[in-house]
């Protein structure tokens, strides 16, 4: 079978080249009984696939059953699978088949493997290699003749890596790699999958039929489609059921698509990490960093001037000392070098034309927290003349906190 006609069986639309190699790797793996890893987004049609290669192998009048592993709980997905005994666990009234039996001769599918549990897992690999299982709560082993294929929206080697997924159980199911391409690598498909969509809808509803101007074809082509095929779906459906003027505008379409997304061009945005919680402290420590380091900077152009006669290159952007002085706020109790400068600095005078005095001795800087805290405190509130709001403002932290500190601290 070409693979137009297994377009119109399975009703796929497109005509991109990475969707056609897709469903051409299907339609060769199909008559083997190799295992099949499928790869792709959510939404991206791997479910249709597996339908491709069961309904094309010679298991075809053998029963298919998809099988989600990240919506089984983990304390029951190995009864799902292989089935268990009477008084297997809390709960076991009585015997049951898992779907390997009842699937015997035929294929299954296991969507989100990658979510499957190790020890999982392990009975899996046994099957794939040697057919056998054993019930849970008995100890007789049971073979079955099963095709399996599985697929995810993850990086299983990533999730290998991280210890999360047996590697021998990865290369077992990844004989056929089979990756099904996001909507965003096919926008020539997008419109055609639009079409198609609102057609039918529109039949389905008995409204009128929808049309996309210029610009709102623009629109449907540059979205990134986190959501892929599915919400491409969804949207055409709406489209169909709520808006009375038929003809969409570029206006209407991005009422339909998340603010976020719909006037961007760029790939899906992927933000798993946690949002950082910044505590007072981590403002107060961020602040005394950033004075020390300012003070260390105003220590080295001190020293260059004294050691030179002049301002060398990396601090020429300052026209004067007084200026770079005025843009640094040291803390009285914290200088470690005092100077006096009187004069603005010329590149071209030397070090004797500026009365610049220089206390070598150290002092041993506080390191106390408190002491930082409330002396930060103290000059907040001396800035703005005892006003605790514009105080609170200006330290970065809320006004009843700021009273919080005030009566912890006895100021």
């Amino acid at each position: 079978m070409d693979i137009q006609e297994i377009k119109q069986r399975f009703g796929i639309i497109g005509n991109s080249a990475l969707l056609n190699r897709a469903i051409n790797i299907a339609n060769q793996v199909a008559p083997t009984d190799i295992s099949v890893l499928i790869t792709g987004e959510s939404g991206s049609g791997k479910e249709v696939f597996s339908q491709i290669i069961h309904q094309m192998s010679p298991r075809k009048h053998g029963p298919f059953i998809a099988v989600n592993c990240g919506a089984i709980p983990e304390g029951t997905i190995d009864s799902e699978l292989f089935g268990h005994e009477k008084g297997a666990y809390t709960g076991a009234v009585g015997e049951r088949k898992g779907y390997f039996e009842t699937v015997n001769g035929g294929t299954i599918f296991l969507d989100e493997i990658a979510e499957m549990p190790l020890g999982t897992q392990a009975r899996l690999l046994r099957v794939l290699e040697s057919g056998q299982y054993i019930r849970v709560g008995s100890s007789k082993v049971e073979k079955t003749n099963v095709r399996v294929i599985a697929a995810t929206n993850v990086d299983v080697y990533d999730a290998v890596k991280a210890g999360k997924f047996r590697e021998d159980l990865y290369y077992r199911l990844n004989t056929v790699p089979l990756r099904i391409p996001p909507l965003r690598d096919r926008k020539e498909d997008i419109f055609l999958l639009f079409r198609k969509f609102t057609s039918d809808f529109t039949d389905k509803y008995r409204t009128p039929p929808i049309q996309l101007d210029d610009d709102a074809q623009q629109v449907l082509t540059n979205y990134t489609w986190p959501g892929n095929v599915r919400q491409l779906k969804n949207m055409a459906e709406q489209l169909a059921v709520l808006e009375r003027d038929r003809v969409i505008t570029a206006a209407t379409l991005l009422t339909y698509i998340p603010h976020e997304a719909g006037r961007s061009n760029l790939p899906m945005r992927l933000d798993n990490q946690p949002k950082e919680d910044i505590s007072e402290r981590d403002i107060l420590y961020k602040v005394l960093f950033d004075m020390k380091r300012d003070m260390i900077e105003l220590k080295k152009l001190v020293a260059d001037i004294i050691e030179h006669g002049g301002v060398s290159p990396a601090y020429q952007n300052h026209q004067t000392l007084n200026q770079l002085y005025r843009d640094i706020e040291l803390p009285v109790n914290d200088t470690e070098a005092q100077f006096t400068l009187q004069q603005p600095v010329n590149n071209n005078k030397s070090a004797d034309a500026y009365n610049i005095t220089h206390d070598a001795e150290e002092v041993e800087e506080s390191l106390s927290l408190v002491d930082k805290e409330s002396d930060l405190i103290r000059k907040a509130l001396k800035k703005h003349k005892g006003k605790r709001k514009l105080a609170a403002n200006e330290l970065g932290i809320s006004e009843r906190t700021l009273y919080r500190k005030i009566k912890e601290l006895d100021l």
